[in-house]
């Protein structure tokens, strides 16, 4: 099964706001009891999930945020349902807490980091980043998390590592069978890894991170397609050899390794020149032309120095 073509969103995948602010009330117990025990000690927020003062970034866009529902409500998170409106519907399926992150592979300080440890590798920051959908429509998203090299210093890769491998979270007795070729895996060149746009996030909208955006910790690397942010993740391997991604194994002839968001290099069903940005949905609404790594270029257009973009997409 492939990933679909976008669609409006419909009024059956917008959540009654009754359904909604249970929903929140879940997440917000279920994600502070994972996050809490990192917060300072008296953080006066900790009960709410919110994640307190955060650290701006010179690396966040001044575009328009989003909406919170849109965002929360909108997903791509298949092992809750294959539907956008199912991961919103399906939190039950996955409890973020106790949660542990098994760093592995060419290593030579192999550790097992619980949530407490990851937050505070680094100062939390607030990071607003584009996020392009391969299917076609784009959200600006203000994550919260800290940089992916923080956790990879505190392991020192070994001279051979190449790549990380990213292993997401899953139980096959309560989540979608099928689909996929389960677990979820991702991955990245290390040096992409390494790059300071590349997060680990824990929250957004300054809280703990929602169960169906990915909760307790996920990747978001902006300038790539959305699918290539592992949710859940419960390993990450370095590697000497390229990693066989999950969405790879599904369709080779149609997802890349790298995915990088590119309006030049068209997926074989639809165009990827333009996107249609959540939010911007009215009759007279433009799709917005899509840019060259998703308007990250200048910060990571030298990665790829040389490379043929539509061999190696």
């Amino acid at each position: 099964m492939l990933i679909r073509p976008p669609s409006d969103i419909l009024p059956s995948e917008i959540t009654a706001p009754d359904i909604y602010r249970e929903r929140r009330r879940f997440i917000a117990q279920a994600g502070s009891l994972a996050l809490a025990a990192a917060l300072p000690t008296g953080h006066a927020h900790a009960a709410t999930g919110s994640l307190g003062p955060l650290a701006a970034s010179p690396l966040s866009t001044a575009e328009e945020r989003t909406s919170r529902k849109a965002i929360t409500t909108y997903n791509n998170f298949y092992e809750l349902g294959t539907d956008k409106s199912d991961p919103a519907e399906n939190t039950h399926r996955l409890k973020p807490a106790p949660w542990s992150v098994r760093v592995e592979g060419l290593v030579n300080k192999p550790r097992t980091f619980g949530i407490d440890e990851l937050l505070k590798l680094a100062p939390l920051e607030e990071r607003i980043y584009r996020m392009r959908c391969v299917e076609g429509w784009s959200m600006v998203i203000p994550w919260v998390g800290i940089p992916l090299a923080s956790l990879l210093r505190q392991v020192d890769p070994q001279g051979s590592a190449k790549y990380v491998e990213f292993v997401s979270h899953y139980d096959k007795a309560t989540m979608t069978r099928g689909v996929l070729d389960w677990p979820y895996t991702e991955g990245l060149r290390l040096d992409e890894a390494r790059n300071p746009l590349t997060i680990l996030a824990v929250g957004l909208y300054g809280e703990v991170l929602p169960v169906q955006n990915g909760a307790p910790v996920r990747l978001v690397v902006p300038w790539k397609y959305g699918f290539k942010g592992a949710k859940s993740i419960v390993a990450i391997r370095l590697v000497e050899k390229q990693p066989i991604t999950a969405w790879m194994k599904a369709g080779p002839s149609e997802y890349g390794f790298y995915s990088n968001v590119n309006p030049d290099v068209d997926h074989p069903r639809w165009s990827q020149a333009t996107e249609r940005r959540l939010g911007e949905d009215g009759i007279f609404a433009k799709k917005r032309p899509t840019l060259m790594f998703n308007g990250y270029e200048p910060q990571v257009g030298q990665l790829y120095a040389g490379m043929d973009l539509k061999k190696f997409y």
